[in-house]
């Protein structure tokens, strides 16, 4: 036989609930067993915790820490158990118990202690409720006339300033939310419309500038791709030069050093060039793909007033700066200096007394002297 749980008991429940949550996972119990100690937990933590220690001591209370010499034989609460799938029916109409909040949830105004997520927003009364404090809201009449929602965080924001009254209507003269207290004063002769209108009309003009950020997101990322390329190309080129004459190289090493030395400057100065373009664009993406992510949030949201309290900064223009070019010199080397590496074998005693320059208006390497 059960264990009747009234609408009475219902407004104990979170009390109940706090006591029925398992020291070891921190969620409802599930197949609750009492050691003799009298602490109870889920039947899963609690040998988890003993299978996972030494228990050469015996085996301990993970909350007073009495030890146990032989480790206690497990055996189901079953009054526990009934009690908690009674208490699971009334909170939940059969389904699981409520979660507690996580940072990101809105909390239940009415929980003591730790808070649950809530599950609905009542923008009569202005609180935000969990299944178990939302109870009345579902069983009392007085309460059916109740404007109830899904749940929503930042109530004040849903408030007007002046009345404390729920912002449900939208003045386009002044172009600001309002209550009705206030569309029936001060804004009597504005022109004035509900929220829902306001926002379908908005709706599909903040789509349109999403699509266009995301038009930008793709140029942008294409033209990060284009200076990456032309990293990748100055790489392969000094690298394809430094082996080219690699074996020239061999019987004149100071000669050698010089013009690796040359070529790495070169290489290091133009990649320096693509690698301030590269965070720069990095950065307007990060920016972009964010906006992009505020308007996605925002064309889903259920919140009207939210909705057009953000439209106007997010369909504020991008600044778009103007797109980086940058050129390469891919012949790091002139074809004066390359002829004359190729006959460096014939004339060793003449190039030996050669000397590497560079030029400045080719930011490159210079003939010898």
């Amino acid at each position: 036989m059960g264990f009747p749980f009234t609408m009475a008991a219902a407004a104990h429940l979170p009390l109940f609930l706090d006591r029925c949550t398992c020291s070891l996972c921190k969620e409802v119990l599930k197949e609750p067993v009492t050691i003799p100690c009298g602490h109870s937990y889920c039947m899963g933590c609690i040998n988890d915790c003993w299978n996972q220690t030494d228990n050469e001591g015996g085996y301990s209370c993970p909350q007073c820490w009495r030890t146990f010499i032989v480790k206690p034989e497990l055996n189901r609460n079953a009054v526990f158990a009934e009690l908690i799938e009674n208490v699971k029916e009334v909170t939940t109409n059969g389904g699981t118990f409520q979660s507690y909040a996580g940072p990101a949830d809105v909390l239940c105004d009415v929980c003591p202690g730790r808070k649950r997520k809530a599950s609905k927003t009542c923008l009569t009364c202005m609180v935000s409720y969990c299944e178990t404090h939302m109870l009345p809201h579902r069983e009392f009449p007085a309460y059916k006339r109740h404007k109830v929602e899904k749940e929503a965080g930042n109530l004040e924001e849903k408030l007007c300033a002046k009345h404390h009254r729920v912002l449900e209507i939208f003045c386009r003269t002044n172009k600001s939310c309002i209550c009705l207290l206030c569309a029936a004063t001060e804004h009597k002769y504005h022109e004035t419309v509900t929220a829902e209108e306001e926002r379908a009309g908005r709706q599909n003009h903040l789509q349109y500038t999403k699509h266009g950020v995301e038009k930008k997101i793709e140029k942008k990322e294409k033209k990060l791709e284009e200076i990456k390329e032309t990293g990748l190309r100055v790489q392969r080129s000094a690298e394809r030069e430094v082996q080219e004459y690699e074996k020239t190289f061999e019987s004149l090493m100071r000669l050698k050093s010089e013009i690796t030395n040359l070529i790495r400057d070169y290489e290091l100065k133009e990649l320096s060039k693509t690698e301030v373009l590269v965070q720069g664009l990095v950065k307007e993406i990060e920016v972009l793909k964010w906006r992009r992510a505020e308007m996605v949030e925002l064309l889903q949201t259920d919140d009207h007033i939210h909705f057009l309290q953000k439209f106007s900064s997010l369909c504020a223009p991008v600044e778009d700066g103007a797109a980086p070019t940058i050129t390469v010199n891919t012949d790091v080397l002139p074809e004066t200096m390359k002829k004359n590496l190729c006959d460096l074998k014939k004339h060793l005693e003449e190039m030996s007394s050669w000397v590497c320059v560079k030029t400045p208006e080719m930011g490159g390497l210079g003939v010898p002297k």
